[in-house]
């Protein structure tokens, strides 16, 4: 095999550039093997000094199907590589294995992809390739019994990729358009109104408390009496845990109606929203 052809092997089987697969195949007197050790070794190093970098970009992948499905976000340094073919294949093909280790983490950074090197192997020579800190971050599984899963995505930069995804899981042993429909427009309203909670009682307390320390704060020098003071505060934590809350959100589709009327008025009995995820790049 001649010199070229051993770069373009090495090039093709690590993805490093011509340069560096040349100067690898050198140092290993032509071993392809060797070379290819050498690369990854290389590529560590490099990829190590990369994760002192901030990575506010990158994407959201959505997999699996109604019964189990996942979101994945995997971050990147600029929206260029977000968009880049290798990296979306690259999250494409994470965004299954994820889902298939119900968003375990250690668990998915073990597993071996389809080059037949782990993910956290595939992880390092992206970042060698590419040249930015690439980072898994959050990440998520619906899977409940009797329930249907639906997603929705925007800002989509290719096929199940995108920067905003939602999945909701309805719990139902129904089927039926009506399920669907609501299904599908509920995951839109949750991208849209971004709830922090299903209900007021699923809000986290340091929230809560945050948002009675800000209210304090804009009522202290109003001039108003203690008790109307209170009142008010009451009242404006109140209309917090209303615009927050799943349930009690203004319909998008229609605001007159708050999400808990419009399941209520479907009239499918057992119809209940188990839980849902939101992730958008930046948040």
């Amino acid at each position: 095999m001649s010199e070229i052809e051993k770069v373009k092997q090495l090039r093709k089987s690590t993805g490093a550039g011509f340069k560096d697969c040349n100067a690898a195949l050198k140092e290993t007197n032509g071993d392809l093997e060797k070379a290819a050790e050498v690369l990854r070794v290389k590529g560590i190093a490099k990829a190590s000094k990369k994760m002192s970098r901030s990575a506010h970009e990158g994407v959201v992948v959505v997999s699996g199907n109604e019964k189990k499905m996942s979101l994945l976000e995997v971050n990147c340094e600029t929206d260029f590589v977000a968009k880049n073919n290798d990296f979306i294949e690259f999250v494409k093909e994470l965004g299954e294995l994820n889902n298939k280790h119900s968003s375990n983490s250690s668990e998915l950074q073990k597993t071996k992809m389809k080059n037949n090197k782990t993910v956290e192997e595939n992880l390092v020579a992206m970042i060698a390739k590419i040249g930015e800190k690439i980072t898994l971050g959050r990440s998520k599984t619906l899977d409940k019994e009797n329930s249907k899963n639906f997603a929705y995505q925007h800002t989509v930069v290719k096929d199940n990729v995108s920067k905003l995804a939602v999945i909701v899981s309805l719990k139902t042993n129904e089927t039926s358009e009506k399920i669907d429909l609501f299904g599908k427009q509920l995951s839109m309203h949750i991208a849209a109104s971004n709830p922090i909670a299903l209900d007021s009682n699923g809000i986290d307390k340091e929230i809560i408390e945050k948002e009675l320390s800000l209210i304090a704060d804009e009522l202290k020098n109003s001039g108003k009496p203690e008790e109307i003071a209170k009142k008010i505060s009451l009242g404006k934590i109140s209309k917090f845990k209303d615009e927050n809350s799943l349930m009690t959100q203004d319909w998008v589709m229609e605001p007159k109606m708050k999400v808990e009327n419009v399941l209520k008025n479907l009239g499918i009995e057992g119809l209940k929203i188990s839980e849902f995820i939101r992730l958008k790049i930046g948040e």
